[in-house]
């Protein structure tokens, strides 16, 4: 960035401040630091939105806004606040960014000066909440220790002991410790209890306790006393804090002689690198097709979809377009080399949950008829954002532009200042039927949102990515006793049970053999029969009457109908095994069971590779060489 365009916004700010308190407006500078600081942030805040917003500005709607939400938390809601500086009701007309920042002021002091106990360090944060509102659903203000925890999952690591944990009944259980992290090379392992952290109790931690009290600057120390199951003494360590990588792949693997399959969570700082080393590792074992799985994968960094994508792809084929009001937003990708996967065939896995940089990678890959998009229509998002940073070490993320795949289709879905939460809520109210969801967005698709791919297919815009082959999940067994055994927290407590009884002989036997692990490994009867008493143990109830077809959950019991055990068992014990992989194993050797389990679209996802190769064939006759490309000097 250069100084100039890194100036110009802070400059801009100062001589907005400058011009309403030189001309002997009184300011709540007397109140002290934090007040100045509440009433920059706001001005910074109104900058970079006029600075950088995707669409033009209502200043107006912005200023009306932010007091809505700065009374919106009063302690006493019954106040009238009629003709004062902080009537909602009021039609005020703002001009420009300095008569803006001027009536906020007002209405700061006028609220600080009346209402002494208020925090409004939380009612300014309130007013940018509420000022965020009236623009996206992904534009928005976010609090200083929100900030670091976002930053870290982004950057791709953070600083700390490295154990994957659990709190199970008050105590703090080690599901995992990272491998290569200064837990696991202190020898801390799956099923130890954490007692004490720094001599002092850690006894009913919450999650944010643990984590606040184990995370650290890369260097510092934390002691730590452990109980290790049938060890008479308690285990004591001094852990140095490191970086501890957070993976963006999953898992990889081979799921037959020539198919790789790797998992992609969010799109960071890290997931090109992951993703290349996950590949390379593949074509070792074999691959000559893949499947990439973008489910539930919520989107991330813009330029990080673009590397993967461009893996796939000759050199200069378009990835993805951003147009914006502001000519520095508005762009095109080019795949600026030919990708090391640009012949490799590919299936991409999408759900509603996969957003954003998903829908990146699909849309590209299905615009240009370079592979099979299967799974349920994706989740919507094409905005992209840019996080500022304010005063006080909080952020805000603007949108800047909207993205645009290769054929020309917005994949953003409607949203209205008015309809925040019938947005967020929109995946909710599809149809649970995958294809029906389909077909009731497409009857109302105006022909404005009608595209083609490159080989002629049909594609759609206004809405996520509808799979070419869509994929309903399976329901024909209900999960209803496998949530509830989850939310009671049955299944993580026989399996640590179980290690804690049988951990030496099961690593004896299994460890170093994980595929056949997978392959063979079964619970007994005896275990089972175990778990379903400890499910009845806890309010599940085998009812005798003949009229219950199907589960009933009310006031915390579950009931179901005779038999219903013997039929959905096998997914209780599924999961298990999966989580007692995840605890020998570690998480990149926990998707392969519950794959193996549960995953219906994999499964169908295998059988379509004839059509990859038909869809090949068809692009080659029917593709115009020049669409979507460009020439490189």
């Amino acid at each position: 960035m250069s100084v100039k365009k890194f100036l110009a916004p802070n400059v801009a700010i100062l001589i907005a401040l400058s011009i309403f308190w030189f001309a002997g407006v009184e300011t709540v500078v007397q109140n002290g630091d934090e007040d100045q600081k509440n009433i920059k942030k706001y001005a910074q805040t109104q900058q970079r939105i006029i600075d950088n917003y995707v669409d033009p500005i209502n200043l107006t709607s912005l200023y009306k806004s932010s007091i809505k939400g700065l009374v919106s938390g009063l302690k006493d809601s019954t106040i009238n606040l009629k003709d004062t500086p902080l009537d909602t009701t009021s039609n005020p007309k703002v001009d420009g960014l300095s008569e803006s920042i001027q009536l906020f002021e007002r209405a700061y002091k006028y609220l600080s000066n009346n209402f002494p106990d208020e925090d409004m360090t939380k009612n300014t944060e309130n007013a940018l909440e509420s000022m965020f509102r009236s623009l996206d659903p992904h534009s928005i203000y976010i609090e200083p220790k929100t900030s670091d925890a976002i930053e870290d999952e982004f950057a791709g690591k953070f600083q700390g002991v490295g154990i994957q944990f659990n709190v199970i009944q008050d105590t703090i259980t080690v599901v995992t410790a990272i491998s290569g992290g200064p837990s696991d090379q202190l020898g801390i392992q799956s099923g130890d209890r954490i007692i004490a952290i720094d001599d002092s109790s850690a006894i009913g931690f919450s999650n944010e306790d643990v984590r606040n009290s184990l995370r650290g600057p890369k260097g510092s120390k934390v002691d730590v006393t452990i109980k290790r199951p049938h060890e008479k003494e308690l285990l004591e360590f001094t852990i140095t804090r490191d970086d501890i990588p957070l993976y963006t792949v999953d898992t990889s693997y081979m799921l037959d002689q020539q198919t790789g399959y790797v998992k992609i969570n969010r799109f960071a700082a890290t997931t090109h690198e992951e993703f290349m080393d996950a590949m390379k590792g593949l074509r070792e074992k074999g691959m000559g097709r893949a499947v990439i799985d973008l489910r539930g994968n919520p989107g991330g960094y813009l330029g990080q979809a673009i590397a993967i994508s461009e893996e796939f792809f000759p050199r200069g084929t378009k990835i993805v377009s951003t147009k914006s009001r502001h000519s520095r937003f508005t762009s095109a990708y080019f795949s600026r080399r030919d990708g090391k996967f640009k012949d490799l065939p590919v299936i991409v896995l999408v759900n509603e949950g996969s957003a954003s940089a998903s829908e990146i990678v699909s849309g590209a890959i299905q615009d240009h008829d370079r592979g099979l998009i299967v799974g349920q229509r994706t989740y919507g998002k094409g905005l992209v954002q840019q996080q500022y940073e304010l005063v006080d070490k909080s952020n805000i993320r603007v949108t800047i532009s909207k993205y645009y795949t290769p054929s020309g289709r917005l994949i953003q879905k409607p949203y209205s200042e008015k309809g925040g939460t019938e947005y967020a809520y929109e995946i909710y109210k599809r149809s649970s039927n995958a294809k029906s969801d389909v077909q009731e967005f497409l009857s109302h698709v105006p022909d404005s949102l009608r595209f083609s791919t490159d080989a002629g297919r049909n594609v759609y815009g206004g809405g996520g990515i509808v799979p070419d082959h869509i994929v309903q999940e399976d329901t024909s067994q209900s999960a209803a006793v496998l949530n509830y055994m989850r939310r009671k927290g049955v299944g993580f407590d026989y399996v640590r049970n179980y290690l804690d009884d049988n951990g030496e002989s099961f690593r004896s036997k299994w460890e170093n053999d994980y595929q056949r692990f997978r392959q063979e490994f079964k619970w007994s009867d005896k275990d089972m029969t175990t778990v379903f008493n400890n499910l009845k143990e806890n309010n599940l109830v085998v009812s005798d009457s003949d009229t219950l077809k199907k589960p009933d959950f009310k006031s915390d019991t579950l009931y179901i109908p005779q038999n219903h055990w013997e039929q959905v068992s096998w997914m209780s014990e599924g999961a298990m095994k999966a989580r007692l992989a995840l605890q020998v194993w570690g998480l990149k050797k926990y998707y392969p069971v519950i794959n193996d389990v549960f995953d219906n679209t994999l499964e169908k996802a295998m059988g379509l590779w004839d059509e990859v190769t038909q869809l090949k064939e068809y692009a080659a006759n029917h593709t115009n060489e020049s669409q979507n490309k460009i020439e490189f000097e």
